[in-house]
């Protein structure tokens, strides 16, 4: 039982958090400590951990966190039922264990609290990309925070850090683009939103930055295969997003599956010390992926059991094993005890513990109100800035004069996505359609058109249905809408059974291009001659040339979340302008591959008739149609020779030179004309979202600190070189001279 009298300090708020810290710390056996240092997951019963383990886990093992909501099997995904059993879990902490300590629960809401029925989700990472607001961002960042607490979790395993520069990887759609400034922009919003003005608020959550360092540049695209590359490479591509968001304050790090250099990240001192640490200054708490202590002698098999890689995790830098379970605690209690382990690196791990929990008042009060979370979770104002989000994410990839639509055609609605909410919010969300707020696309379009609305869906994610009946339908139809792309699924394209797709099965990292069915059903209803839009439902750039070249439009629309059904409808009537920028390179064929906007200069040994351009894709990174039309220019910068702690001043005209509002994304590259080492040929500096009027003239101000024009060299350091630096805005350019020095 816990123990009892307010002499105790710990339990005094009034207290300073360290010294209450201190206090708990030497009460605690070795036993207690080590039960803080780990977590568990609650199943459904009879899959995974059944709560009655769970319960079992906090009170006889003393297990310091709780993964409640998740793939892994939830413990329910009713917002009720989840504070129900958040509370009576909690309630066992403070009654039925000797000190009293709350759990920690942790949840993966990396797009809103998605694994919750009737949530508020927002277009998942790559959409959240598209927007290229940050703002917008932290303001859904800031919604999800809301309805974690409400429904009794504390920690949110996002944002993702990870630079999408594998569009074959299972895990592309979770990151924010291949740019690093971009995800950098958009994680450290995240970070903002989550954590607000500190984890103490009782809205806010701790915030945790993921996959360090480079889980997104895996061999062949293969999920969780080594990340092998330079020092270089790791730097100026893989560590910028991690280096905004710990300048941004982010509480809590996640460490990647893979190896990098030989190294498992969750047995390697080197990156979780010495480089996060030590380099990146990292001060916060540092949380396990799933399965990553066990895979050091599991799968990486650089330690002989579980003991050892217990051991050597904890060695490396590690905090708490999200759901190393009681078998983990034995462990640890172990190694102390044989002498291999030092108490005191216990204590170092528990304090960082202990602190969150202090700072975020669980130890004052650690329940949540049944009647609230059922009020806050998918308020209508969240949804309505979810909707916010869709919409700004969509993405006119193509437009030969067909859209927007005036509302009054007949309109024939094919395709596997057009009448499926869970494709529609994609992965790390509910996985049935009666948990899913909003509306499908083929609803939403029965909304918003005045003329006569037909269905047909011709074909699955990978199967053919009826094809002949959908083109015949769609001969009838003034214009055909065809939602085409991937379903549900994380990780390594899996697992698939909700969407009646096997592992396996495409999607599969074999292959960019739509499966055969459903490429089938596309030319079968533009042999037609009925005028065809294709609305691209994906996590991942895909290879539809056959479309871009046959088809007068392609809308982009990523996995728009719970409200993406009228967000694309909304965009195919004109009642939303489309001002979403792709993100991520689409290529025009697997062989590209790796491709994306910042590649690196090169020579061409043979001559440039014997090659095509380096970088010509299908679609390139940043690009995005309007309906609308905008002219730039007048580029210019204050002043043409900066200082390394001075910033370029850049001014440009832009103009909306169509006859209805638009929102444009003005972008800057930049590249240093003669650098020490091979840099990229140009690379994303900055960009501004702009709205502005039919008619309407403004002039944009973007302000460039010289250190975003600086690389990290290996052996130097950050450095910033003395030389011309070129500014690129649309087809303008202007040139600085930069005093540079190293940083």
């Amino acid at each position: 039982m816990q123990t009892n009298g307010d002499d105790h300090l710990y339990q005094r708020p009034d207290a300073a958090v360290d010294r209450r810290v201190e206090d708990l710390l030497d009460r605690m056996t070795v036993q207690e400590k080590a039960g803080q240092l780990v977590g568990t997951w609650g199943g459904k019963m009879g899959e995974f951990n059944s709560l009655d383990d769970v319960k079992d886990a906090v009170t006889e093992h003393t297990l310091g966190a709780v993964a409640t909501f998740g793939w892994g099997g939830s413990i329910g995904t009713e917002p009720g039922e989840i504070v129900d059993t958040v509370n009576e879990i909690q309630q066992l902490a403070r009654e039925e264990t000797r000190l009293g300590i709350p759990v920690l629960f942790n949840v993966d809401a990396v797009h809103g609290h998605a694994y919750v029925a009737g949530s508020a989700i927002f277009p998942n990472g790559l959409g959240t990309g598209a927007t290229w607001d940050p703002d917008l961002a932290e303001r859904a960042a800031d919604i999800c925070a809301t309805e974690v607490r409400a429904t009794g979790a504390h920690q949110n395993y996002s944002p993702t850090c990870d630079v999408g520069r594998e569009p074959r990887w299972g895990r592309v759609f979770e990151t924010f683009g291949e740019s690093p400034r971009l995800v950098g922009e958009m994680a450290a919003a995240k970070v903002r939103g989550y954590q607000g003005e500190g984890i103490e608020g009782e809205e806010n959550v701790v915030a945790t930055a993921k996959h360090f360092p480079a889980y997104s540049g895996p061999e062949r695209g293969e999920d969780a295969a080594p990340a092998e590359i330079s020092e270089y490479r790791l730097w100026n591509t893989f560590l910028r997003p991690f280096e905004s968001v710990v300048d941004e304050g982010v509480t809590s790090v996640m460490p990647s599956y893979n190896s990098t250099n030989g190294e498992p990240m969750h047995g390697s001192h080197r990156f979780l010390t010495d480089l996060l640490r030590g380099e990146l200054g990292f001060d916060g708490h540092t949380v396990s992926d799933w399965g990553g202590v066990r895979h050091l002698h599991e799968d990486h098999r650089v330690t002989e059991d579980w003991r050892e890689s217990v051991y050597r995790s904890r060695e490396a830098g590690l905090t708490v094993a999200s759901v190393g379970t009681t078998g983990h605690v034995d462990h640890l209690v172990d190694l102390v005890a044989a002498g291999d382990l030092d108490e005191s690196t216990l204590d170092g791990k528990v304090r960082r513990v202990l602190a969150l929990k202090f700072r975020m008042g669980l130890f004052e009060d650690p329940f949540v109100d049944r009647d609230e979370a059922l009020q806050t979770v998918g308020h209508e104002d969240h949804r309505e800035v979810a909707r916010e989000a869709a919409r700004s994410s969509m993405t006119l990839l193509k437009n030969d004069d067909l859209l927007p639509l005036d509302g009054t055609e007949d309109v024939f609605v094919a395709g596997p996505n057009a009448d499926d909410k869970v494709s529609q919010v994609g992965g790390w969300s509910v996985d049935t359609e009666e948990h899913v707020a909003g509306d499908s696309l083929l609803d939403a379009i029965e909304h918003h058109a005045d003329g006569a609305v037909s269905y047909e869906q011709g074909a699955t994610v990978n199967e053919a249905r009826d094809v002949e009946a959908a083109a015949a339908k769609a001969a009838e139809a003034d214009v055909a809408v065809v939602a085409l792309g991937e379903g549900w699924y994380i990780h390594e394209f899996g697992p698939q059974d909700q969407a009646g797709v096997e592992t396996g099965e495409w999607p599969h990292r074999s292959n960019l291009r739509l499966a055969d069915a459903q490429r089938e059903l596309v030319q079968a209803i533009h042999e037609t001659g009925t005028p065809t839009v294709g609305v691209l439902i994906t996590g991942r750039p895909l290879i539809v040339d056959w479309m871009a070249e046959h088809v007068p439009a392609i809308l982009m629309a990523y996995y728009p979340g719970s409200e993406g059904g009228h967000a694309i409808a909304e965009t195919l009537f004109g009642d939303n302008e489309p001002s979403g920028r792709l993100p991520v390179t689409m290529p025009s064929d697997e062989g590209d591959l790796p491709q994306h906007h910042d590649y690196q200069r090169q020579p061409r040994p043979i001559g440039d008739d014997e090659h095509p351009d380096t970088y010509d894709p299908l679609y390139p990174f940043g690009h995005g149609l309007s309906y609308t039309e905008f002219e730039y220019g007048d580029l210019d910068v204050l002043s043409r020779e900066i200082g390394p702690g001075e910033a370029v001043e850049l001014e440009v005209t832009l103009s909306n030179v169509g006859d209805r509002l638009g929102t444009e994304i003005v972008q800057v590259y930049g590249s240093q004309r003669s650098p020490q080492l091979v840099r990229p040929s140009s690379e994303l500096l900055a960009f501004e979202r702009v709205s502005l009027d039919a008619g309407e003239t403004r002039t944009v101000e973007l302000s460039i600190p010289a250190a975003e024009m600086g690389y990290y060299r290996p052996g130097r350091g950050h450095v910033l070189e003395r030389d011309t630096y070129e500014l690129t805005v649309a087809d303008e350019t202007v040139s600085v001279a930069v005093d540079g020095t190293y940083l």
